[in-house]
């Protein structure tokens, strides 16, 4: 015996189920529109991420095609759908001290300069890096008013929504030490028991906000002791690359650190930047 649905929720239940069709000619039309909007390249063998991503995202606007949801998006280039297709197609892989071995680095700049220190983390994704270079100063110089800053950014604001709730799995912190989970972060009880948040006095350290780094002038109040800009450069093209670095420079202190991600390269890029250390760039004095 089997059971029969009313019209209504048959067909949402074979909307939820069947495949829909992603022409070539809608894949290189979403790679257009992800490269103009956001610099990012998708290459062919990404069709099945692009797909995945974006047809849960045609799911909630309740569509069954993806011709008419490029039209959408194409019918007003201010629509706020913009923003979720740039979110949908993001990748967002992070952790607390990734790549561990930019941190000391980032103490020891830090000791050695004057006045406020400030740090750009220009892809913040869901708040473990920014946080990391957050925990990492105030180990470093203390907590004393102004005697540092992280500014951290992204171009996905859902993700930069979480970074600024600044809660996370416990065991998503086993690089820190038992004293920096007591000092910076709070429990939870009860029903969050497993989670823990970032304790306020550290978090009035982060400013979080969106930003492109295809924009050519970037909300963020510079110029910075370091920028952080690390697993970023790794989705764009070299010449969207030499465009942001050169965005970069006037936005470092004479002999301000970048710190790039450990697959990424800028060496013979921009001549203004010399490599430091592993994977950690200059910038020299005079800027030339």
């Amino acid at each position: 015996m089997t059971a029969t649905l009313p019209n209504g929720q048959s067909s949402l239940l074979m909307q939820m189920t069947q495949r829909l069709a992603l022409s070539d000619a809608q894949f290189r039309r979403i790679c257009q529109l992800i490269y103009q909007r956001a610099g990012i390249v998708l290459a062919d063998h990404k069709r099945d991420m692009v797909y995945n991503r974006l047809v849960r995202r045609l799911r909630q606007l309740g569509l069954d095609d993806f011709g008419r949801y490029l039209a959408i998006l194409e019918a007003n280039q201010d629509n706020a759908e913009w923003q979720a297709f740039i979110n949908s197609l993001t990748t967002n892989l992070t952790a607390f001290f990734r790549e561990a071995h930019h941190f000391p680095t980032l103490a020891e700049h830090a000791k050695r300069r004057q006045g406020e220190y400030r740090v750009w983390c220009a892809a913040a994704s869901t708040g473990e890096e920014p946080y990391s270079i957050a925990i990492t100063l105030a180990d470093t110089l203390g907590t004393a008013p102004g005697r540092w800053k992280v500014f951290a950014s992204d171009i996905d604001t859902e993700v930069l929504n979480k970074a600024q709730n600044g809660v996370y799995r416990q065991d998503e912190l086993k690089t820190l030490s038992q004293q920096q989970l007591q000092h910076y972060f709070m429990r939870g009880t009860g029903p969050h028991n497993g989670l823990v948040r970032v304790r306020q006095e550290l978090a009035n350290y982060v400013d979080f906000t969106p930003v492109n780094l295809l924009d050519k002038n970037y909300n963020v109040p510079g110029p910075f002791d370091a920028i952080f800009c690390r697993n970023v450069m790794i989705y764009f093209d070299k010449t969207t690359q030499q465009e942001i670095l050169r965005r970069f420079v006037p936005l470092l202190k004479p002999d301000g650190l970048l710190f790039a991600g450990h697959s990424e390269n800028f060496s013979n890029l921009v001549r203004e930047f010399s490599l430091r250390g592993q994977t950690v760039y200059a910038l020299s004095k005079d800027k030339s």
